[in-house]
């Protein structure tokens, strides 16, 4: 990991902090209805980055809810001052994903893919050629047990 770059992401007061190295895996514009309630806005971006190569710092509460996929998302945010910062998805259990705007340096990450795309405010806009989902992306089927 070394020579990658790194950034910090925090709260607005500072105590609640995510330090990344290198590139996410995926960056995600959601404009689900829980999202929009999570964040104040018509939608969130959230960057995963693989567990490894994130720190956390601080103290943090969680919020735990069940998605529309029926698996759950545990949300950390300051105590001090409610921000919402980084979270752990079930739907992606070897990442973290963090709140883009955390970040505090626009122009760092944009999505790579936008979800729940039927509940976005008419007016949002995304980049062109950005694939874009109505509901979230489809989960994979189970595979069907070989043999009789």
């Amino acid at each position: 990991m070394s020579g990658e770059s790194t950034h910090e992401a925090t709260c607005t007061c500072g105590a609640l902090r995510v330090t990344t190295v290198g590139e996410p895996d995926l960056v995600i514009a959601c404009s689900c209805i829980a999202c929009q309630r999570r964040t104040g806005s018509p939608f969130g971006v959230g960057a995963y980055f693989r567990k490894e190569r994130v720190s956390t710092a601080g103290e943090n509460r969680v919020y735990t809810r069940t998605a529309d996929s029926g698996l759950e998302v545990s949300i950390r945010f300051c105590p001090e001052c409610g921000n919402s910062v980084y979270w752990f998805a079930a739907l992606r259990p070897d990442h973290l994903g963090v709140a883009v705007g955390c970040f505090g340096e626009p122009g760092l990450l944009e999505p790579g893919r936008v979800v729940w795309n039927e509940s976005k405010h008419p007016w949002v806009r995304f980049p062109e050629g950005v694939p874009v989902f109505d509901k979230g992306v489809p989960l994979p089927k189970a595979e069907p047990p070989e043999g009789d």
